[in-house]
């Protein structure tokens, strides 16, 4: 069925990069949004707009009934979830469905199986897909645990069943720790997600974030666009990421990809997905799929030419892949920089009135944000403002691309962290490529004592 106008139930950059991708296939938008949001860039730009509650998410973009109420109302064909808020909502996917609405994303069914990690970890299991070595279900009781510490060895890692940004996340190195930080994981769990269930997993002691962009047409052919490299965090948060990976190699990421392409073939998954392993000592291990969108999607863009959100919604048409995996060439280097409203030495947010707003340009450039000069950054959500994405024939035409780039922009009005990546990405070690996921909160650590970032 052709979508004609399709409600964007998101806000910020990933609402104006959809809302472009609609215009340039012909689909008119629809931009629900928060009384903070009324003058955002994406709320200006959409053919029609509909607030839908006050500014905390809870009452807005969290708000289903709302947008439910605003798709029918605004006689909209489908509605796109972005990243974040409801994306990941297999309820929401459900209802959407129900009201005779196009639900751009993966089937309401993969959506729960993967959100439940310890679920996904058994249908990544099923898949043929490499696990971290743990528990194959919850951890009820200590002695239990114990016995599967001790078989799988110290360090072992306790994680919540649900969510995710680090919370419910314990590091065991010793037996005598282990039921008290059980307690302590399953405590944060229940109170973060009001789900106290927790699992283990060995605990490897400095791997990479390694991840692979996968898509399918729901009925049985998927392929797989290359892996990024997610490693430099901070607090498990992702602060830059690249495409491809300076330590994988053609091998490894031929072998890799057929594996996850083969696996979202098998469970027939439909539209984009990510599949999130670490890599250690030429090892990958399985930790967890995000059903959706990425925030770093552009990085795999510039190196295969694909269009995510446009394949997204040709999908979700049923119009099936645009590209097959032996016409897809990965060609060149890209990276992302999220440039966030924060402090750029304690990270604390910083929101306010943006008084001048020049975005890098030239080529192989791209910058994707709602900015605009005299535009008032709220203070309710997250604090990423922008996406500076560069690309380059190699990594190093791509680096030194990236720091004329970051040189370039200009946010006044409020700090942010476009000084801290115009450190990194002069540091030798990132210029090498050699980090890990411990790298970044150990360079900040160093930063911080030889004094604010130049």
């Amino acid at each position: 069925m052709p979508i004609k106008k399709l409600l964007i139930a998101n806000r910020g950059e990933v609402a104006l990069r959809i809302h472009r991708a609609c215009h340039e296939m012909g689909i008119k938008t629809v931009a629900v949004h928060s009384t903070a949001d009324t003058e955002a860039m994406h709320v200006r730009l959409a053919d029609e707009t509909v607030c839908i509650g006050p500014p905390p998410a809870r009452d807005s973009y969290l708000n289903i009934p709302n947008i439910i109420s605003a798709a029918e109302v605004v006689h909209a064909d489908a509605i796109h979830p972005g990243y974040g808020f409801l994306s990941e909502n297999a309820q929401f996917a459900e209802i959407v469905e129900s009201h005779g609405l196009i639900w751009v994303g993966p089937k309401p069914e993969h959506i729960r199986t993967m959100g439940d990690k310890i679920e996904a970890k058994r249908t990544a299991a099923k898949l043929g897909l490499p696990l971290v070595p743990g528990s194959d279900g919850p951890l009820t009781d200590p002695a239990q645990a114990r016995q599967l510490a001790a078989e799988i060895g110290y360090p072992v890692l306790i994680k919540a069943a649900s969510g995710g940004g680090g919370r419910g996340m314990k590091v065991v190195e010793r037996e005598e720790d282990l039921e008290s930080l059980m307690g302590q994981a399953a405590s944060e769990a229940n109170a973060a997600f009001g789900d106290p269930t927790v699992y283990m997993e060995k605990y490897l002691v400095d791997p990479r974030h390694i991840e692979f962009q996968v898509f399918g047409d729901g009925a049985g052919n998927a392929i797989h666009l290359g892996e990024r490299d997610c490693s430099l965090q901070r607090r498990h948060q992702k602060v830059l990421e690249e495409a491809p990976s300076p330590v994988i190699s053609a091998e490894q990421r031929a072998r890799m990809g057929g594996i996850v392409a083969k696996a979202m073939a098998d469970m027939a998954y439909r539209g984009a997905g990510t599949i999130e392993f670490l890599y250690e000592d030429g090892e990958f291990y399985f930790i967890e799929m995000n059903t959706r969108l990425q925030v770093e999607h552009p990085v795999t863009e510039m190196i295969s030419g694909v269009d995510l959100v446009r394949e997204q919604i040709r999908v979700a048409s049923g119009l099936g892949l645009s590209v097959k995996q032996d016409d897809l060439v990965l060609h060149g280097h890209a990276i992302e920089c999220r440039i966030n409203a924060e402090d750029p030495e304690t990270f604390a947010p910083s929101p306010g009135t943006v008084k001048a707003y020049v975005a890098p340009g030239g080529m192989h450039v791209r910058v994707d944000s709602g900015l605009y000069t005299g535009y008032t950054v709220p203070p309710y959500y997250d604090s990423m403002i922008a996406k500076l994405i560069v690309y380059g024939r190699t990594r190093e035409g791509c680096i030194l691309r990236l720091k004329r780039a970051l040189e370039e922009f200009v946010v006044e009005g409020m700090k942010t962290t476009i000084p801290l990546h115009q450190k990194l990405v002069r540091d030798p070690e990132f210029q090498s490529g050699d980090y890990t996921i411990k790298w970044l909160e150990q360079w900040l650590a160093r930063q911080q004592s030889e004094g604010p970032p130049a």
